[in-house]
């Protein structure tokens, strides 16, 4: 009873795995040996029995926390491996949006090329442009040259033809004028006037610039001395008129006398009689010079 007592205390050292298969041993040693084993054998042997079985389960239970350690790692790495699984996902979609973005990268650089391509062909275009408007500009320099020296031309023989023109005017106006001189005097006596001496053309000093006048002298009109100023001129224009009613007031000043002024002429228009009229200037046709 003894020996049965200390098996079973054995047999609880023993892992539950364990303790079945030793049961089966103990039974069968005490079947096949139990008589002839004696007491100091058992003895002895239930001490190495206690040895093996602390040693075993000392074993069995570095075993296990191996495999609870094992357990643990091994837990450990299945979550690693889904967070690795989880990153791979993650990188397998970023590089998804990167391969997307490299595509519409490439689509970008395709369509920028081709800009870049019409827009040299359209800066090639306007190179030739350039290059005809310079051709052009050329042409028309060269025409502006010839047109020029065609001017310069011409401005010589205008020059040629004002010169004899002018020639012309001065002797229709030097011979109105000598015609003037001899008639005025009769033609202004209609009007009041008693011409003293003679007439004249005359250069005066007004404002420090020399003028000619075509006609001056003095005359009387009822009893008071006055200066006449006239031009004679083939066919007079408001400017030439304007100018002389200016010549005539400067010279009214200076004289300290009052003006009667007459213009001279082969032909006036109406317009410019009715200036002459308006200014108070006396228009005599060159035929009532005969």
């Amino acid at each position: 009873m003894d020996v049965e007592l200390r098996l079973l205390k054995i047999l609880e050292k023993v892992p539950p795995e364990l303790r079945e298969p030793l049961a089966e041993f103990f039974g069968l040693i005490d079947k096949e040996l139990g008589e002839r084993l004696t007491k100091k054998d058992f003895e002895a042997f239930e001490k190495r029995f206690e040895a093996f079985a602390e040693r075993t389960e000392e074993n069995f239970r570095r075993v296990w926390q191996a495999i609870n350690e094992l357990a643990e790692a091994q837990k450990k790495t299945e979550k690693r491996l889904n967070e690795l699984a989880e990153a791979q996902k993650r990188t397998e979609e970023r590089l998804n949006e990167l391969a997307e973005a490299q595509k519409k990268t490439e689509e970008r650089l395709n369509e920028l090329a081709e800009a870049q391509k019409k827009t040299e062909e359209r800066l090639n275009e306007l190179a030739e442009a350039q290059k005809k408007t310079e051709e052009r500009l050329n042409e028309l320099a060269e025409a502006q040259k010839k047109t020029e020296e065609v001017l310069r031309g011409a401005l010589k023989r205008l020059d040629r033809l004002e010169e004899r023109v002018e020639g012309l005017s001065d002797t229709v106006g030097y011979t109105l004028e000598n015609r003037a001189y001899k008639a005025l005097p009769g033609i202004l006596s209609k009007y009041g006037l008693k011409v003293e001496d003679r007439l004249l053309r005359k250069y005066v000093k007004v404002r420090g610039k020399e003028r000619q006048l075509n006609i001056y002298g003095y005359a009387k009109l009822n009893g008071e001395r006055v200066l006449i100023l006239g031009e004679a001129k083939v066919r007079p224009s408001k400017k030439e008129i304007s100018r002389f009613e200016k010549l005539c007031k400067s010279l009214a000043e200076k004289e300290g006398l009052p003006v009667f002024k007459i213009f001279v002429a082969h032909d006036f228009p109406p317009s410019i009689e009715e200036e002459l009229h308006k200014k108070d200037i006396l228009p005599i046709w060159s035929y009532d010079l005969e």
